[in-house]
């Protein structure tokens, strides 16, 4: 895969994101051997050598030694500590870093490794599981155009990838992308349940909503027209959809969705500082 030719890549980390991107490598032809993966526990490091046919080690500083890229893929409030407890285990210098901890800083990694580190952090989102993934990612003032190349080319392995100009940026994302999983995911269960209370069967109403979300957003994408055009060619003057929107815009769903962005970017902001 182009930006990754001959690089071993470690996971930091072997959950289920670590899992992912992984699994997105292997399909775009990454070869197993060039993975690996450290964990402390043992049940973690058996499900990632499980689905990915990787190695797997539990000391972090034997994963490091090994890898061009290390990937970063632990809870963000262990983030540092993990970091701080290599110092002077490895040369943590040599791999090009890839951080998926949200909230965590490419000031705090910086202060964390070794100075002339080559760091990029990014903000990934649950689809990823799914090879259906939204992430952007910003590198440090050492992060040379090769490396970023290579944290492109990892995160189009699980979907999507954004090179943000500016890393405050990136706490945008979180509230947009990095949550939005879960106001889709709330979106669902009103759908469904709103078609329940209209008669339908659960399973039905429940397949349909997610469907209907599924396919709007395919025809937005590959479409590439404004959503308020797509909007418009669904709402027929006096119809349903009309009618049905009245009650969205009434009920301030519009509103509420922009109050949530600003939200979790202020939470994310937050657990930055």
């Amino acid at each position: 895969m182009a930006g990754l030719e001959g690089q071993r890549i470690g996971f930091l980390g072997t959950g289920a994101m670590a899992q992912a991107l992984a699994g997105g490598l292997l399909a775009s032809g990454t070869d197993a051997t060039s993975l690996g993966g450290a964990d402390p526990s043992r049940d973690a490091r058996v499900a990632f050598a499980e689905a990915t046919g990787a190695k797997t080690v539990a000391e972090n500083h034997d994963l490091v030694a090994d890898s061009d890229v290390v990937v970063l893929a632990v809870k963000p409030g262990v983030a540092v500590g993990v970091l701080e407890d290599l110092a002077g285990a490895t040369d943590c210098r040599k791999p090009l870093w890839i951080s998926i901890a949200a909230g965590v800083s490419l000031g705090a990694l910086q202060r964390a490794l070794p100075a002339g580190t080559r760091i990029v952090r990014a903000m990934p989102n649950t689809p990823a599981l799914v090879q259906a993934g939204a992430t952007a990612y910003c590198g440090n003032s050492l992060a040379q155009e090769e490396d970023l190349a290579t944290a492109e080319a990892l995160f189009r392995a699980v979907g999507y990838a954004w090179r943000a100009p500016h890393e405050s940026l990136l706490d945008a994302v979180t509230g947009l992308s990095g949550s939005g999983p879960a106001y889709v995911f709330l979106l669902l269960e009103a759908l469904g349940d709103a078609g329940v209370r209209m008669g339908l069967p659960r399973e039905a109403a429940a397949r349909l909503a997610a469907e209907t979300v599924h396919g709007a957003a395919k025809l937005a994408l590959e479409s590439g027209r404004h959503p308020a055009a797509l909007k418009d060619q669904v709402t027929s003057p006096g119809g349903t959809t009309i009618a049905g929107l009245e009650q969205l815009e009434r009920g301030g769903v519009r509103a509420a969705l922009y109050e949530a962005v600003a939200a979790a970017t202020r939470r994310s902001r937050e657990l930055g500082d």
